[in-house]
């Protein structure tokens, strides 16, 4: 289902987490130009551990999250991916929290997602520049929780309406989320295995996959990457379809 020429009415929404600090690069909705680009590097890697059984199949929630999805009756579109999208950037936020420790410069000095792809930032010069992923990370999260804070982008008070812009913006919020959960999977999958919650990561993967799905806010090409510069969960989105997780 697309929801792009939906019109949207007000919301309501769970109380926002704390502000984050101020990015100091290009904080703001970057257009779509100056979304970051991937760039290849030149790096092979054995089979990743979330593409092995059995933790390929470890989920919370068994079955296909075609369900999950659907629009809710009587429920307005707009206010459904709003609600949504707030409540994947709090869950993959509170993980991203967990694994920080273990995301430093050092450990992860670029933003891979996968054995031969980088991704880059745009800086405030209109530059690609390759960032830290900790870096990296927290000017995405910064950036997308001060849109969330924006009555202008995700209204909260009554007779306010969403913006015309409102779904290309969330399309550029989930490929940056996209982007953060990619490189979760690549650098920190063991450490997820070590918190035994596989189950949760994973699940919470699944249903960002479906929904971007249903309501178009995901690229194919987000999600596989470029040959030479291959997405590494593309393998698992691919994988859960085989497992009829996902729909094909």
């Amino acid at each position: 289902m697309s929801f792009f020429n939906s019109i949207g009415r007000s919301m309501q929404r769970a109380p926002r987490p704390p502000r984050r600090s101020t990015t100091p690069t290009s904080a703001t909705f970057p257009s779509t130009e100056s979304l970051p680009p991937s760039t290849p590097t030149s790096t092979s890697a054995p089979k990743p551990l979330y593409l092995c059984s059995p933790f390929v199949e470890a989920a919370l929630v068994k079955g296909n999250f075609k369900t999950i999805v659907m629009l809710p009756k009587y429920a307005d579109v707009m206010e459904w991916v709003a609600v949504n999208i707030f409540d994947f950037y709090q869950n993959l936020n509170q993980f991203y929290g967990v694994l920080a420790e273990c995301c430093t410069q050092q450990s992860c000095p670029t933003m891979s997602a996968g054995p031969n792809l980088n991704y880059t930032w745009i800086n405030q010069d209109r530059k690609s520049v390759q960032l830290p992923a900790p870096t990296y990370i927290d000017y995405v999260m910064t950036w997308v929780q001060n849109l969330l804070d924006d009555e202008t982008v995700f209204p909260t008070k009554s007779g306010r309406d969403f913006s015309p812009n409102f779904p290309s913006t969330v399309k550029h919020v989930y490929r940056q989320l996209l982007r953060v959960f990619a490189h979760l999977y690549h650098a920190h999958y063991p450490q997820i295995l070590h918190l035994r919650s596989e189950g949760h990561f994973n699940s919470l993967f699944a249903h960002f996959l479906a929904f971007g799905k249903e309501y178009e806010l995901l690229e194919v090409k987000d999600i596989k990457g470029q040959p030479g510069a291959v997405v590494g969960v593309g393998a698992l989105w691919e994988k859960w379809k085989e497992m009829g997780i996902l729909e094909s």
